[in-house]
């Protein structure tokens, strides 16, 4: 395997040589449930969704890790402002994850581990910590001291000096360094707590993942992501508590995706600027979402604009238009051996030559935006070979060139539905989102073909501008005339 990734920690490409040959442990920090799932996550799920697809697709056996936090302020805040309980808002959150997850077309990890479900193994930790001079106990509290950690900021580049210097004045005086962050929270009235060694209480926010990816992946794995805004505190904070306390490296390749913005800002929820998955995916089918996110690569932001998500449509249209016509060309005629074959090497070759360029895209660090570029280029060569019906070519090459586009498809999560039931989906949604009259529409498109049945050309192009106008494109085929919506 000749995958390269760019490492946050080195800040450079390197090779990607797993632990164990043939096999792959990635952990991905996952959500807070506490609220509905905006694109920002679907960002980082379709991303490390891929990742592992095509991890597989080379040939990996990859265990992949995603956490769920079921225990936090934020959580804590939104029960008492709700009056439900906490196991309540987590349960409800994760399975709405899920089922966006679901919608999206985004594969189940291997195991989805919630923090409640380890707290026995936080405390280990906890006190691993402590005896090994790392950690202090407070008044209930439980600090981790980054100054005894040599290593620390590593990951984010940054020198405990220089961030010293420029610190404002911590207003928490139990620290003794404005940047030791908190293993254990000392128990407060009406939240939940588990007893410790340090009285009651509950762990800290960057505690349960390093002591979940220890449990199932080991102290050492491959692969560890998140989203870029992770990288400092928390993914900073991991190294600290599982290298501090193993003495082992804890991810060899830490990988990042970036922001989804709206206006030049990252989309979140404390700026109010988000859109849930679920609102987006009343409007766009969510393999337009998943194209338009993997159009960028996935260290660079993307801009989310209703204008770039038609882009998408549009482009996913045009792929399923192709396997729509490349399966009506299958089901037309019967390839058999004794087809004239002559320019079936040349397409193959071709055919080929697409696959190895996809394959390359993909091991220069995960490069979608260029492996979708090379898909496209898949399509423009079988729809012109389509249009020429060049003598020579086979019903069997363009089986091929089918299986081909499905194969590379697959890898980005694409091409689930079959063609025909996606176009009219499409057609469906845009025409209900745009107001306009599908009766209508089959009206004037079935008056249309009379009037060239009767000859009575004049009419027939002015109907057809009158779709146009609003936006219907319409395909004449000898039996039949179909329409989308540009």
């Amino acid at each position: 395997m000749t995958l390269r990734i760019y490492n946050t920690q080195s800040r450079k490409k390197e090779e990607f040589h797993p632990l164990e040959e043939g096999k792959v442990g990635i952990y991905v920090c996952g959500i807070t449930a506490y609220d509905v799932c905006h694109v920002g996550h679907a960002r980082s799920a379709v991303v490390f969704d891929v990742i592992t697809r095509y991890l597989r697709y080379r040939g990996c056996d990859v265990t992949y890790v995603k956490n769920f936090t079921d225990i936090d302020d934020k959580i804590i805040g939104k029960a008492g402002r709700e009056q439900k309980g906490i196991a309540e808002i987590a349960d409800l959150y994760i399975r709405e994850h899920d089922e966006d997850m679901g919608a999206l077309g985004v594969a189940h990890p291997t195991f989805t581990p919630r923090a409640t479900e380890h707290i026995d193994g936080m405390i280990r930790l906890v006190t691993t910590l402590l005896e090994k001079g790392l950690a202090y106990p407070m008044d209930g509290d439980v600090y981790y001291s980054v100054e005894r950690f040599p290593g620390y900021g590593k990951l984010s580049g940054r020198n405990l000096e220089d961030m010293l210097a420029g610190a404002r004045v911590d207003v928490n005086d139990k620290k003794r360094n404005p940047f030791d962050f908190v293993l254990w929270k000392a128990s407060k009235e009406g939240e939940p707590w588990w007893e410790s060694p340090w009285g009651r209480g509950r762990p800290g926010w960057h505690l349960e993942c390093s002591v979940m990816s220890q449990r199932y992946l080991g102290e050492t794995f491959d692969i560890h992501g998140g989203g870029e805004d992770l990288i400092f505190p928390h993914h900073e904070n991991e190294i600290a508590q599982s290298e501090g306390a193993t003495g082992k490296t804890l991810a060899r390749y830490w990988v990042h995706n970036g922001f989804v913005r709206v206006n030049s800002e990252k989309m979140s929820k404390s700026l109010g600027n988000f859109f849930t998955i679920r609102d987006i995916l009343q409007q766009y089918h969510p393999e337009v979402l998943r194209l338009f996110l993997l159009q960028s690569h996935y260290r660079s932001p993307v801009d989310f604009s209703d204008a770039a998500l038609n882009e998408a449509r549009r482009g996913m249209n045009r792929f399923y238009a192709t396997l729509k016509a490349l399966k009506e060309v299958a089901a037309g005629e019967t390839a058999t051996a004794a087809e004239p074959a002559g320019k079936d090497g040349e397409m193959t070759a071709q055919l080929q030559a697409l696959r190895e360029r996809f394959v390359a895209a993909m091991d220069d660090d995960f490069n979608t935006a260029r492996a979708i570029g090379h898909l496209f280029d898949a399509v423009r060569l079988v729809n012109t070979a389509l249009a020429e019906k060049k003598p020579g070519v086979s019903q069997g090459i363009f089986l091929q060139a089918g299986k081909t586009l499905l194969e590379i498809g697959s890898v980005l999560g694409f091409f689930i539905e079959e063609p025909d039931a996606y176009l009219f989906r499409d057609r469906e949604r845009e025409a209900a989102k745009r107001g306009l009259p599908v009766a209508e529409i089959e009206s004037l498109i079935a008056e249309r073909r009379a009037a060239r049945a009767a000859k009575a050309w004049q009419r027939a192009d002015e109907i057809r501008k009158e779709l146009a106008g609003l936006g219907v494109l319409l395909q004449d085929a000898p039996d039949a005339t179909t329409w989308t919506i540009a």
